[in-house]
């Protein structure tokens, strides 16, 4: 899953985007509000952690135009110990739920997941393909009723391949969906999480779920048996 944040104290923001990061999200982080703003218009995400005393466009604003848009995106807001009308302006403009500073890093981590966890923030629902099931809220992966470990990265690549079973995925969907915007585009990174993440999957005397159509993508079966 992919998660913006918009926080202009780098310290902050760094210890955010580490902590996002080792709990297996996808993270673009900002440090600007009209960035963050326009990332979050252009691109698709999870969830947006959303500080209200930003640059440019405050936290308020952004939570206030992507709801007029009509995004049903979680939202979060992060805000000053004593900002309690910000908080309150934060709620009023569509934030989902709001966490004051200074926040324990456990405490954020399971804010996160709750308000990923809602369905009426249309949580995708668990993906099923033949014995191959991906539970986007808590995941996890099996197949055949056994429980397959992955990375975060490879997690995301499963996700999107789930998401359009019978389709060629192009690399660069992967990239959008499952690197963050840093990435450079220099390296065989698709490639080499596909290639793990077959060898996790495949099942003894089976066809190899995943398929490779050089130059265009890759494709996982619609019908695993």
């Amino acid at each position: 899953m992919r998660i913006l944040i918009a926080e202009d104290d780098p310290r902050l923001r760094s210890l955010l985007e580490r902590a996002l990061r080792e709990s297996g999200y996808t993270v673009d982080a900002y440090a600007d509000g009209a960035e963050a703003l326009f990332a979050a218009e252009t691109e698709s995400y999870d969830l947006l952690a959303l500080d209200v005393m930003m640059p440019g466009v405050d936290g308020v604003e952004i939570c206030r135009r992507l709801r007029a848009a009509g995004s049903g995106v979680p939202i979060l807001v992060l805000t000053a110990l004593d900002g309690l009308g910000h908080r309150v302006d934060g709620l009023d403009a569509g934030a989902d739920d709001y966490l004051t500073k200074p926040f324990h890093l456990p405490e954020l981590l399971a804010r996160v997941r709750a308000l990923l966890r809602r369905p009426a923030v249309a949580v995708a629902p668990v993906l099923r393909i033949g014995t191959l099931t991906l539970d986007p809220a808590s995941r996890q992966v099996r197949r055949e009723d056994r429980p397959v470990e992955l990375t975060a990265r490879e997690f995301s690549v499963l996700e999107l391949l789930m998401r359009s079973p019978g389709r060629v995925v192009s690399t660069s969907e992967f990239i959008d969906h499952a690197w963050d915007v840093n990435y450079d585009g220099t390296s065989n990174v698709v490639a080499s999480t596909i290639r793990h993440l077959r060898g996790k999957l495949r099942l003894p005397g089976r066809e190899d779920p995943i398929s490779t159509h050089r130059g265009a993508g890759y494709v996982l079966s619609a019908e695993l048996a």
